[in-house]
């Protein structure tokens, strides 16, 4: 696959790698913090998820020992829903931290996703965590950059450079070997990291691996190798057309800025401005307003309700709703929880598009900048994107609705429509119907989503890499030793 010229170019460089001080007192660093950042993801993982395991089997203990009671007051009592923490998390902490992992779910209201760990943070998370994800896509392409700055300028500059090309080795055999040679220099840190991710991913789920689970991570692997193989001959390919060390180490470090902050804070910003998205109280008085369009089930006058009123009267042919052989305030919630179900639905689907054309923006700066194409990727195989957020806020819902409809249908069922006595008890039903209804359990999405989410990052890689190959081939060509 390689010439034996590349190889050895490739050797040669990697056994003087480390007689930079500086480049070995930075490799040490990173790996240190790998470390650390391994440890601190096993911690957060296990404490968090025995929290949320804890509180949700808390709420489910609430909800069945409720005593009798009406079902509406059931609806009202409400119910909460965790997010887990997924396995592969422990490698990219993602948005996980700022989204918030639970919802109070209650009857006729869709409350938001609250308890974020960064809402509750005075500390790290202000100034951003520390995972495995960040450290192999921010750092360790600046240890590749110090790595790779003097490959060919130093070169050039001592005058090995015209030795080396007069003693017939190509400008293709020397850009592809100083590449390799950095790659297996990265590889020193990669591997272990990989290693022990996958024993941390492994022992969390106590070897209890899904099939899904184990693409991701392979996926994962494969698309970092990817990205730092990418800084490689970006490093590599800068220090060829440099005159000096100097100069190559100078541009590279803009290259990075640029690349790790500049450019992503800039297209989110960029993108929030053009697609602009509503504010929550404007979002929650518009479905108030649309609500009240379609019917107030408080208004007894309401047109929509004495409508209903009205069929329900002629269909069973009596005068009254206290004659219908149904609860008929329940059978008003129901359809009051379904109108507002729908509009909720409309709007948050309308509000979902602003969001997903911002992100499609950033995205799109893939192909300006592989950083944003790993972070994505990256984020979306450890189930830590926005996506997954949005599809537990979906399930969350659906499970809502769900609860509501069920009180509702107990009380049009065992509810009689005729009101208690002054100092007769109210009207309950036995406490046996709570378990019913059945305990939320989020299910995450499979990895075949993380394709249709990110085919952007994906072909953004793909051009990457045509591009490099492009450049190896045009540089290969019209480079010289001076």
């Amino acid at each position: 696959m390689f010439s034996h010229t590349e190889i050895l170019i490739a050797k040669h460089f990697r056994n003087t790698a480390f007689r930079n001080k500086a480049v070995f007192m930075l490799t040490v660093f990173i790996g240190l913090l790998l470390i650390y950042a391994a440890f601190s993801g096993w911690i957060n993982f296990q404490k968090q998820n025995e929290i949320r395991a804890k509180y949700q089997e808390q709420a489910r203990k609430d909800w069945l020992s409720n005593p009798d009671k009406h079902p509406h007051r059931m609806a009202h009592f409400g119910h909460f829903a965790f997010r887990p923490k997924a396995p592969l998390s422990v490698f990219d902490f993602g948005m996980e931290s700022f989204l918030g992992n639970t919802i109070f779910l209650e009857a006729h209201k869709q409350n938001t996703v609250n308890f974020s760990e960064a809402g509750f943070s005075t500390g790290m998370l202000r100034f951003g965590e520390i995972s495995i994800a960040m450290i192999l896509q921010v750092l360790l392409p600046l240890l590749i950059f110090f790595l790779g700055f003097s490959s060919i300028a130093y070169e050039r500059e001592n005058g090995t450079l015209k030795i080396l090309l007069s003693q017939g080795v190509s400008w293709k055999a020397l850009i592809i070997g100083k590449s390799l040679g950095i790659i297996s220099v990265v590889m020193i840190l990669f591997i272990p990291i990989i290693i022990a991710t996958i024993l941390l991913w492994s022992l969390l789920q106590n070897m209890n691996i899904s099939i899904d689970e184990s693409i991701r991570l392979l996926l994962i692997i494969l698309v970092y190798f990817v990205y730092l193989v990418i800084f490689c001959v970006i490093a590599v390919l800068v220090s060829a057309i440099s005159k000096s060390s100097k100069t190559a180490l100078t541009s590279l470090i803009g290259i990075w800025l640029m690349l790790t902050i500049v450019i992503p804070r800039g297209s989110q910003a960029l993108g929030a401005y053009i697609y602009t998205a509503p504010s929550k109280a404007k979002f929650n008085a518009e479905i108030e307003n649309d609500i009240l369009k379609e019917g107030d089930s408080h208004n007894p006058d309401d047109p929509h309700y004495k409508s209903l009123k009205d069929s329900l009267l002629t269909v069973y042919k009596i005068d009254s709703v206290q004659k219908l052989p149904f609860n008929y305030s329940g059978f008003v919630m129901a359809e009051g929880e379904k109108i507002s179900a729908n509009i909720y639905n409309h709007h948050l689907e309308g509000l979902l598009k602003i969001y997903d054309k911002q992100n499609s923006f950033s995205k799109a700066m893939a192909f300006l900048n592989p950083f944003m194409a790993i972070k994505n990727l990256s984020m979306a195989l450890t189930s830590t994107d926005f996506a997954s957020y949005i599809n537990f806020q979906e399930q969350a819902e659906h499970y809502r609705y769900e609860m509501a409809q069920q009180m509702n249908e107990l009380q049009i069922k065992y509810i009689s429509n005729k009101k208690p006595s002054v100092g007769e008890k109210s009207h309950t039903i036995d406490k046996k119907h709570w378990a019913e209804m059945h305990e939320f359990e989020y299910q995450a999405s499979g990895v075949s989503t993380v394709f249709s989410h990110e085919i952007i990052s994906i072909f953004a890689f793909i051009f990457w890499i045509g591009l490099l190959l492009f450049f190896i081939r045009i540089l290969s060509k019209t480079l010289k030793a001076i």
